[in-house]
């Protein structure tokens, strides 16, 4: 039966949606029922245009959706060749390449797929697959990724995987280099195999009460928790994705994010999929190849990208890429991943004549929760929930323990529920499959995200903090324990406390503080023995401060607000000074107030307030200008 498509273009047809129940809406019952039916109605169409790397952008490779389909027909096969059954996980450690989409796609058909981040330490990786449960690894191989290939290598000695299969680079022709034999693994290119597999799919297809994927997140301790996803919720979040976006078959959109993360794969994926539409892939290195940012423009023009989506880190680099090229097919650009800076939204504006449309969301609800309308909803709102989502702001009562649903613009935790929260973190397996847990993090069905806010009586969603710990770098989530434990393990630090500090490039970066036993000791040499010991790149500490001691809440407890005011104060301080802000002694312009940081600055003057507004601008910082007597 075919899916119904309503109309939504705008904030009130949320209710009009949501008067026929989901179920009327006749959506795919898996991942591989979308992908099938796509096949079925547009065989020919092109699904994927993948680029061998940002230089070769007017030479990609292409598909169609009845190649595509074929592609993980065979994957699926020589999966389940392997052993790999519904229950079983299959591992996914590489960069992008025009391989990876359908092999991520045939494990989900097959079994359960765990993309992961290769950048992660090879520890990390070694712990999530051991939780997982995984016996088959798919990695770069050595032409695509040596570094990755080599880590693979090891990890399937030391977890003693069944196999390890290669990735080669998009568009490679001929026969790839000899894979050397890792004792009682079996070893082969994964594409050789796929060409002598069966066309048609030998195994059940999933349902949609299925395991589809793990993802990891951003965990509050230690190695990364590995959130579980079914097929019903990845179809229903990335249907919600898709009724925003163009409703036109040959629409086009961008995908330049990494794999491992749920953006790329339900934004980017899935959701073109179900509209039947075509996505061009960027290369390996995605948005961070420095050939493809002078040349976006002419790729917008040349392919007529309708639409995109990245992170605000990108929109910032892009909005200083003069616009050479014909850009009037681009109508939506998604933002999300991380908070949005005013100055990164308004300069791409100004730019491109595009406003940004946010987004908002968490791996444990599949991804996307919330979007927003340009130019319409309130002021400072990251956008309104999305349809079949419940979204508010709660507290957990002391007493009972029961989640209470606030009053519409209360600020509270805010909590999510409905068909895309997750059924749990991966702790463990047993002998009939993985085994989840959602206590503590799901209550009475409602998903707590952690980030602190508010929620209008129809739906739109302010952000005013975070509850949680996590560091958002650029998009990309940094847990500070496993940081502060390097920290710990030097012989002159006696105890550290790792924070965000706001970045007008990323977003934030993690920044330390410390309290150093030899007070003779330089804080830039801490820093230096964090850069080499941390799990990866992206969590080394910008700065290292020593203090006295670490601020402690009342009761005692690490007081991780204080040190992010701390860190706001230290990063905007210079230059709010500069712009003739007259900043008392004693901070009282950024401080924590229910647990969260606020700026509220008072100026003599008009011109003073625009100057400071425009620093403020530049970073996702709850902030407030007024003039002094107005």
């Amino acid at each position: 039966m075919t899916t119904v498509w309503p109309a939504y273009s705008g904030p009130d047809d949320l209710a009009s949606i949501e008067a026929v129940p989901v179920r009327d809406r006749h959506l795919p019952a898996s991942v591989y029922d979308l992908l099938r039916a796509a096949a079925q109605e547009r065989p020919d169409s092109v699904a994927h245009r993948t680029m061998r790397d940002g230089a070769a952008w007017d030479a990609p490779v292409a598909r169609t959706h009845s190649e595509l389909l074929e592609q993980v027909h065979r994957r699926a096969n020589v999966l389940s060749d392997l052993g790999v059954g519904r229950t079983d996980v299959v591992g996914l450690l590489s960069v992008n390449t025009a391989e990876l989409v359908p092999t991520l796609l045939a494990a989900e058909t097959v079994g359960i797929a765990a993309p992961l981040n290769p950048a992660l330490h090879e520890g990390d990786l070694a712990a999530l697959l051991s939780r997982a449960g995984a016996e088959v690894l798919v990695a770069a191989g050595p032409e695509l990724h040596p570094g990755v290939w080599a880590v693979a290598q090891q990890l399937a000695v030391g977890l003693g995987l069944r196999a390890l299969l290669a990735l080669r680079p998009t568009g490679s022709t001929g026969t790839g280099p000899d894979l050397a034999p890792v004792d009682g693994v079996a070893v082969a290119y994964l594409e050789d195999l796929a060409a002598a597999a069966p066309v048609e799919l030998a195994v059940e297809p999933p349902t949609a009460d299925d395991l589809a994927a793990f993802f990891h997140t951003g965990g509050t301790t230690g190695t990364p928790k590995l959130a579980a996803h079914t097929h019903r919720m990845q179809v229903l979040d990335a249907w919600d994705v898709a009724l925003g976006s163009s409703p036109d078959p040959d629409a086009v959109f961008f995908a330049a994010l990494p794999l491992f993360h749920v953006n790329a794969l339900v934004v980017t994926t899935l959701a073109p999929l179900l509209r039947r539409q075509c996505v061009v892939w960027a290369g390996p290195l995605g948005y961070r190849d420095p050939a493809l940012a002078p040349a976006f423009w002419r790729v917008v023009e040349r392919y007529r990208i309708s639409a995109m989506s990245a992170v605000p880190t990108v929109y910032g680099l892009l909005s200083t890429i003069p616009v050479d090229a014909d850009i009037s097919s681009l109508s939506l650009a998604i933002v999300g991943a991380a908070p949005l800076p005013p100055a990164v939204a308004r300069r791409w504006e100004e730019h491109t004549g595009l406003p940004l449309c946010e987004g908002y969301g968490l791996t444990e609800a599949t991804c996307a929760s919330a979007r927003s309308f340009p130019g319409r909803g309130p002021a400072g709102s990251v956008g309104q929930r999305l349809p079949y989502h419940d979204v508010v702001a709660a507290r957990v009562d002391a007493a009972s323990g029961e989640l209470v649903v606030l009053p519409p613009g209360e600020v509270g935790t805010i909590a999510i529920r409905g068909g895309c929260v997750f059924p749990g973190y991966v702790v463990g397996r047993a002998a009939d499959g993985p085994v989840l847990d959602a206590t503590g993090k799901v209550l009475d069905g409602w998903l707590d995200t952690g980030d602190l806010g508010s929620v209008t009586a129809d739906g739109w969603v302010r952000l005013v903090g975070r509850a949680k710990d996590v560091i958002i770098r650029g998009g990309h989530n940094i847990d500070p324990a496993p940081v502060e434990q390097v920290l710990l393990e030097h012989p002159a630090v006696a105890d550290a406390g790792v924070v965000g500090r706001p970045d007008a490039r990323s977003g934030e970066v993690p920044v330390a503080y410390v309290v150093l036993r030899d007070p003779g000791l330089e804080a830039d040499e801490v820093r230096a023995w964090a850069h080499e010991r941390v799990p990866e790149a992206a969590a080394a500490p910008a700065t290292v401060t020593a203090l006295p001691a670490l601020p402690v809440t009342a009761i005692g407890k690490p007081d991780k607000v204080a040190l992010r005011v701390l860190a706001t104060r230290a990063v905007l301080a210079p230059s709010l000074r500069e712009a003739g802000a007259g900043l008392d002694e004693a901070g009282d312009w950024c401080v924590a107030r229910d647990g969260v940081v606020r700026i509220r600055l008072t100026v003599p003057d008009v011109g003073t307030a625009a100057r400071c507004r425009a620093v403020l601008e530049q970073y996702a910082v709850d902030a407030e200008v007024a003039v002094a007597g107005a």
